[in-house]
């Protein structure tokens, strides 16, 4: 390659690394509960140093236009989560309701659920674990 080509190839690739994408520019609108869902959850990102078996869960209304409504309510945090595990996960809560919100609703589902609650579950990896009731069948027996 000559040293043109070469400036030129690293031109072409700073401008289209400046040109804003429709996927940041317009975002997909949700049509349903579980889109919603789903987009809260991929905002998620835990705390690093927190106990990751903690589990907080939220309440949260939001407007017909995406915003929320009024002030998230947690509603419940592990006992075993130590007031600094509860301060981080908070934390985190809030960060990930910043990055969501506000979300993009269609025009149906906004006025559906403008003002209901949502309660969100945060943390915890697995969030059914096996109860021994449910294994108990499953250990084999020695005749």
């Amino acid at each position: 390659m000559t040293a043109r080509l070469r400036r030129a190839v690293l031109l072409a690739a700073v401008a289209l690394s400046l040109v804003p994408t429709v996927a940041r520019t317009q975002p997909l609108e949700l049509d349903s509960i579980q889109d919603v869902v789903e987009r809260l959850q991929a905002c998620w990102e835990p705390p690093a140093r927190a106990n990751p078996r903690v589990v907080v869960s939220v309440v949260v209304a939001f407007r017909r236009d995406g915003s929320i409504l009024g002030r998230p309510k947690i509603t419940y945090e592990s006992r075993q989560a130590s007031d600094d595990d509860r301060l981080l996960y908070r934390f985190a809560i809030i960060k990930s309701l910043e990055r969501c919100t506000p979300l993009a609703f269609s025009e149906g589902l906004g006025g559906a659920i403008a003002g209901r609650p949502f309660v969100l579950r945060f943390g915890g990896r697995n969030p059914n674990p096996p109860t021994k009731e449910r294994t108990a069948w499953l250990i084999p027996t020695t005749p």
